[in-house]
């Protein structure tokens, strides 16, 4: 597995743990809550790891970042169902899915128009490269703050209120929520009513006692332990009767539709390098036999082949190579300075008495750049040669910026392509349902009792953290230990 491969799975790692963790706090201490928690972290970590400069420490960032994006998916599908009524809870649900593929178009667009501009890029001394992925992963936590500020305004869920007690609280929002459409509809004047609630109690009265008892210590490591149990026992209601036979289908479902997903993801990238190296072949400029004596080279070099080249008291200044080989040449005298390279590579060479500056190490010439030791292949030899201010720090790039143009380009057209289907969704789902809708797209829609819609959604975005988008409630609860509360919002 390779580094870049692994830093695209470790934010769905952090996505797998923060599912599970955050969705059941949100039954504990607040949708909004949580859900301001989790896009803080994952803002904070997303902004943190465009400046990070090590490769471990980036990864922890990452999965941090998706530790918290991992907890938003799961409550702010609750939080949304929660406030809306039974007959248009689908119509609405599937015009928030919109919101998603519109966030997906952002970041395409974004790593589009961003990441290919190596002009970007800018270097603070030795040790701080800052590359245009660096200014792309910035533009992307950008929406986290927008979501905090905006999260500021909104009111916890009723339904939360409600199941802890806190009835005048859940009356206030539902009221406002009542009134504010009914202002909408023209009729102001029409009164908010509540028929009937009943409310269980949030904890039982021994989980009560034994928090309220003891010192600080003991009691906060009680409630812990008895919140990570809540927690779990949720859960695993999933796999309990009568919602086993349909957490396994739509499981396998989910996982089939996410492997699908992600091979045709990692598939896409290694097509593109194909038919970017068959366009290269075909149009190579080579160069043989060349003598250049006393020449800067501060401009870019693409797609070439050097062969038998001698270049004598030349300056190469901050410039690009890109897809460019050197064979069977001789570098005498000359003097390299900040050279970023992508897929260059030196056959056969020898540097004599060249003067190396910014670079990370003998064998690796080129620094802000990905030559390595593979790069010098072949008999290359560095004679009498002196490398100064050596750059320290991260110097992950991408291995082609013209590679990842294209796969950003194709994702973003990918995703144009689901909006269509998003939008016709919402407009059919509550008028031909769901099953419907299933057989009509071939997508995958989930049908979920709301008794645990919250541990469904744990358990799905376990299997999709993508896709956990996609799903769609029907509400209702169980027959014993339950509330119940029927009001009219005028949704």
């Amino acid at each position: 597995m390779t580094k870049i491969m692994i830093i695209s799975s470790i934010v769905y790692l952090g996505m797998m743990v923060g599912a599970f963790f955050w969705g059941g706090m949100s039954d504990k201490v607040g949708r909004r809550q949580c859900l301001l928690i989790c896009m803080c972290v994952n803002g904070f970590f997303a902004f943190l790891s465009s400046f990070v400069q090590g490769y471990g420490i980036f990864l922890l960032c990452r999965v941090i970042a998706g530790f918290g994006t991992g907890g938003v998916v799961p409550i702010v599908f609750s939080l949304f169902a929660e406030v809306l009524s039974r007959e248009k809870r689908g119509e609405h649900l599937s015009w928030l899915c919109m919101f998603w593929m519109i966030g997906e178009i952002y970041a395409s667009a974004m790593a589009w128009a961003i990441i290919p501009h190596y002009g970007w890029s800018f270097s603070m001394g030795s040790a701080y490269q800052f590359h245009s992925w660096r200014v792309f992963v910035v533009v992307c936590a950008l929406p986290c703050v927008c979501a905090v500020v905006a999260l500021t305004f909104m009111p916890e869920s009723p339904r939360f209120y409600l199941e802890v007690g806190k009835h005048d609280e859940a009356w206030m929002i539902l009221k406002q929520i009542h009134d504010t459409n009914m202002r909408a509809r023209g009729q102001p004047e029409k009164v908010f009513t509540v028929n009937r609630i009943k409310i269980p109690k949030h904890l039982d009265e021994l989980v009560e006692m034994k928090s309220e008892s003891g010192n600080p210590v003991s009691k906060a490591l009680f409630r812990s332990k008895t919140e990570l149990c809540g927690i779990w026992v949720n859960f695993m209601k999933c796999f309990d009767y009568p919602l086993k036979e349909s957490t396994i289908k739509l499981a396998i479902v989910w996982f089939t539709l996410s492997f699908g997903y992600y091979g045709l993801s990692v598939w896409f990238p290694d097509v593109i390098k194909h038919l970017q190296a068959d366009d290269y072949a075909s149009k190579v400029k080579i160069h043989s036999n060349e003598r250049i004596e006393d020449f800067t080279f501060n401009f870019t070099l693409e797609n070439q082949i050097h062969t038998n080249g001698v270049f004598i008291n030349d300056r190469f200044v901050n410039m690009k190579l890109k897809s460019i080989t050197f064979i069977d040449s001789t570098f005498r005298n000359c003097y390299f300075d900040d050279v970023t390279s992508v897929g260059s590579y030196f056959r056969n060479c020898t540097f004599f008495e060249v003067f190396f500056y910014n670079t990370v190490m003998p064998i690796s010439l080129f620094v802000m750049a990905d030559i390595d030791d593979s790069k010098l292949i072949d008999g290359t030899e560095v004679i009498n040669s002196t490398f100064h201010h050596n750059k320290t720090g991260c110097q992950m790039t991408f291995d082609d910026d013209y590679s990842a143009y294209w796969v950003y380009f194709i994702n973003f057209l990918g995703t144009l392509a689901v909006l269509p289907g998003n939008i016709v969704s919402a407009l059919l789902m509550d008028k031909i349902g769901r099953l419907s809708m299933l057989g009509m797209y071939g997508d995958v829609t989930l049908y979920t009792d709301r008794r645990q819609a919250q541990e469904y959604v744990m358990f799905f975005l376990l299997f999709n953290p993508t896709y956990g988008t996609s799903w769609k409630t029907t509400w209702t609860k169980p027959k014993t230990n339950t509330y119940i509360y029927i009001y009219n919002t005028g949704l």
